[in-house]
């Protein structure tokens, strides 16, 4: 556990069990006047924060402006699970296979534990202070279920990851959890679970090191394209030899080009009161777990051993209005042993959800790049990414090129008919759930 972790409030974030436990705020400048660099970047989640840091790494001048907060979006809320599962991989098997041939498997598999690599160098390089720590279950609910988790298991001992994985029957699995829910489970311990907001908070501060300059409160009012682009807020300017919109969600900047192509999911979250000697009864192994339904419930301990747990994604793009209250029933279900525990924190995060679940890499003209949409699968795909994004720029485009030739589909009217279209999926896939 982090000694230096206290429960207070942080003006300007939502009300979360992240923003209450920073280890650091981030009070970065507002932008005013001109600034000159190499490459800018919109956008202060784990997107343009990894970019960024990849790029002055390489030795190139960055400067990267958000909204709001450094990790106010999605980086700064979400589940904290660095998982080897990709959304929409069979996609990305079926699409890429075209033009990688049978190297695609080695690819996705790539890309599956890249993100953990890359996470694990910077915190330590960097000293980031994010509670990281390894164990994962993929938990199976139903029998059906063993299936899937025996053919993870089969390849990752194809691969060479044997000792780090293992299949759990339904004792197994009573070992590791305090819960009747479980038939069967895929324990790994390559998988991880961090605080995200510290973590992207902490890779802030690395960037700053690095020489990138970061600018807070500072809303994009417009991208100018041509062959020296620059970025437009109310009170000042970026020129820039390029340019890369990493807003995911969030944003409705190029509407044009990129406007019903990535849509808004609300998970919910919660933390319960710290659980003392209760959170090493019913998780003694301090795993970060979900399970294997098409909408999951995940969950795991924090540092201060209060149970964080999510849920029952909202595909109409609006805020529930009382998570906690839909949230209980699942954690109860769960865990009887927790019936009644005080809920503490209670928030939202919005998700980018692709119809295809492919990741959206492109240019908008020449100069200009984007990325987005990791399908609630953000915290190692986004660094992936911002390893890809950063390689593309200066000048090798090889993976990029594998993302940016995907299809996707683009809805018309994305505003109007998008979210009703992914909830209509998603009560197919449920349905689907009920019947296999």
């Amino acid at each position: 556990m982090n000694a230096a972790l206290h429960v207070r409030p942080a003006p300007e974030r939502s009300p979360s069990y992240y923003s209450a436990t920073l280890t650091e705020e981030t009070h970065y400048p507002t932008l005013r006047g001109e600034v000159n660099a190499d490459i800018a970047i919109i956008g202060g989640g784990f997107t343009g924060l990894a970019t960024a840091v990849e790029l002055a790494e390489r030795g190139y001048r960055v400067a990267l402006v958000e909204t709001h907060k450094i990790g106010w979006g999605a980086s700064g809320r979400n589940g904290g699970q660095v998982t080897g599962s990709l959304s929409g991989d069979t996609a990305m098997d079926k699409q890429m296979r075209r033009w990688l041939g049978n190297d695609v498997d080695d690819f996705i598999w790539h890309l599956r534990w890249r993100g953990h690599q890359i996470i694990e160098q910077r915190v330590a390089r960097y000293a980031i202070a994010c509670d990281l720590k390894h164990g994962h279950l993929h938990a199976a609910i139903k029998p059906s279920h063993l299936d899937e988790l025996k053919a993870s298991y089969d390849e990752a001992c194809r691969r060479g990851m044997g000792e780090q994985v293992t299949l759990l029957d339904s004792a197994g699995v009573h070992q590791h959890l305090d819960s009747p829910l479980y038939c069967g489970a895929l324990k790994n311990t390559r998988n991880m679970h961090l605080h995200p907001l510290n973590l992207c908070i902490g890779e802030a501060r690395a960037a700053a090191s690095l020489g990138v300059q970061l600018f807070e409160h500072s809303e994009v009012l417009d991208i100018v394209h041509g062959p020296r682009p620059a970025v437009v807020t109310r009170e000042g300017r970026i020129n820039a030899a390029q340019v890369m919109l990493a807003g995911d969600v969030y944003h409705k900047l190029e509407n044009k080009q990129l406007k019903g192509k990535i849509f808004p999911a609300m998970g919910g979250i919660v933390t319960t009161a710290p659980l003392g000697e209760l959170a090493e009864r019913i998780n003694p192994q301090d795993l970060a777990v979900y399970d294997c339904r098409f909408v999951l419930d995940y969950y795991r301990l924090t540092a201060d051993k209060r149970l964080l747990f999510g849920g029952g994604a909202n595909y109409s793009g609006r805020d529930s209005r009382d998570i906690a209250a839909e949230l209980r029933p699942c954690i109860e279900r769960t865990f009887p042993a927790l019936k009644g525990v005080p809920i503490e924190f209670q928030w939202s995060c919005a998700m980018g959800i692709v119809v295809n679940r492919i990741p959206q890499l492109g240019k908008l003209s020449q100069n200009v790049w984007y990325c987005q949409g990791y399908s609630g699968h953000g915290v190692a795909t986004s660094h992936v990414m911002g390893e890809i994004m950063a390689t593309a720029m200066t000048g090798t485009l090889e993976q990029f090129d594998t993302f940016a030739r995907c299809k996707h589909v683009r809805v018309p009217l994305g505003d109007v008919f998008g979210n009703g279209l992914l909830a209509a999926g998603m009560w197919y896939y449920q349905l689907l759930e009920r019947l296999r």
